[in-house]
């Protein structure tokens, strides 16, 4: 940056993204004024147990958090929670709680997150309907968990079947609506979303694929789910999992370009040079996918708090690294590197029927993705394959008469476009 670093940094948002960007600062040596702002009264907290280990009472909360909550007052960053955000005033460079007060900024970085989906149905305001995003939404949902009881989940994305895994854990029964033919079918290919399709089902899980929920129905406290052909899934829990959208109204009320998130460069600073955006909210470009892209997931909180932090201190820009993310149900462990959009040839290594597989995706004869299945050595290989922009041969990787770390030296390096 070519004026004066900052001295006040102002942090909007204390989820992954907020709370690895107010570390990282300290990390990086910046000893000004330091304010993290979140709407929840929980320090910054990992969001992927609350569906997985969280839910399933594996995992306590002080395990759930990022860091312990003394570290902030140790290291001078003052952590307001249970406080809103409302307006931002681009030209005296301040933000409004509130409650009335205003915080001025050097620098400005907006890590809001994003807010679950809603769907639009009649009685979708009783009890004992749920969204999965936060600890509170666990914590209202634990006094219903227990065997026994029924739960129905709309939506079969990730979240959905991970709730479901743990639900099943439990004891609950449990089924699945989903308007598409399959469940993950947005985020994976036919074969892998079959693999779970079955893993459920050999756990209990029953699912109702292709249907469109009408109403929940009961009293003041729900009873069934309707659905749209008139036939009744009667229940005593109803979690929707159909997605998020990202947080972007603070942005839009203040003029920053938003588009799906709101847009940045690759330092994730906005067209405003002070204000920077990162995590689940932002859209910025990946230049491992060649385009601009708003990922949903802890390496992308991570990766731009670093990037960030850097820009707004002059540091060197990190290195990136190729998308990463997981999903633990029951004893499958998917860990998925890069993404598969547009992806024209599949290759598997391994039988899914043996529980352990990978999926490689491909595009004109080069590796965009793995999803690997209890197959860490496929994983982390193609990651660091894909960060250095090399690929392999589709038969090369269909022999498991090899180690994977074996295959890895046929890897090349994948040319330029023009």
């Amino acid at each position: 940056m070519s004026e004066a670093l900052p001295q006040r940094i102002v942090i909007v948002g204390a989820g992954h993204a907020g709370g690895e960007a107010a570390a990282r600062l300290r990390g990086m040596g910046f000893a000004g004024d330091l304010t993290l702002i979140g709407e929840e009264r929980h320090p910054p907290y990992q969001r992927p147990p609350l569906s997985k280990k969280y839910l399933s009472g594996e995992l306590s909360l002080e395990r759930l958090l990022l860091r312990p909550p003394e570290l902030y007052a140790q290291e001078s960053i003052t952590l307001l929670l249970g406080e809103r955000v409302i307006w931002i005033d681009r030209p005296v460079k301040r933000v409004r709680l509130s409650g009335g007060r205003e915080i001025a900024y050097d620098a400005l970085i907006l890590a809001s997150g994003a807010k679950p989906r809603r769907l639009p149905l009649p009685g979708s305001d009783k009890s004992g309907v749920f969204v999965l995003r936060t600890i509170d939404d666990v914590e209202a949902m634990r006094p219903l968990f227990h065997p026994g009881s029924r739960l129905c989940v709309i939506g079969a994305g990730y979240i959905g079947l991970e709730a479901a895994a743990s639900a099943r854990q439990l004891g609950l029964e449990v089924m699945v609506l989903e308007s598409a033919a399959r469940p993950l079918g947005r985020v994976t290919s036919p074969e892998v979303a079959n693999f779970f399709l079955d893993l459920h089902t050999h756990h209990g899980v029953r699912f109702e694929l292709g249907v469109h929920a009408s109403a929940i129905l009961g009293g003041t406290h729900v009873e069934g789910v309707q659905l749209a052909d008139g036939s009744i899934l009667p229940c005593d829990a109803v979690l929707i999992g159909v997605g998020v959208k990202p947080e972007t109204d603070l942005a839009q009320q203040c003029g920053l370009a938003v588009e799906d998130g709101i847009l940045t460069d690759g330092q994730c600073r906005t067209f405003d040079p002070r204000i920077y955006a990162i995590g689940d909210c932002a859209r910025r470009p990946i230049p491992l996918l060649g385009r601009t892209a708003r990922l949903e997931s802890v390496h992308n909180a991570i990766e731009g708090a670093k990037i960030a932090a850097a820009a707004i201190l002059d540091r060197p820009a990190p290195v990136l690294e190729a998308p990463w993310f997981w999903s633990d149900q029951y004893d499958a462990k998917l860990t998925i590197a890069g993404v598969l959009d547009g992806y024209d040839q599949l290759v598997l290594r391994g039988d899914p029927k043996d529980g352990a597989f990978a999926a490689f995706y491909f595009k004109d004869s080069v590796m965009l993705a793995v999803d690997a299945v209890n197959r860490p050595a496929e994983y982390l290989g193609s990651k660091q394959l894909l960060q250095r922009n090399e690929s392999l041969a589709p038969d090369a990787i269909r022999d498991i008469s090899q180690p994977f770390k074996a295959i890895m030296a046929q890897a090349r390096v994948v040319p330029a476009k023009a």
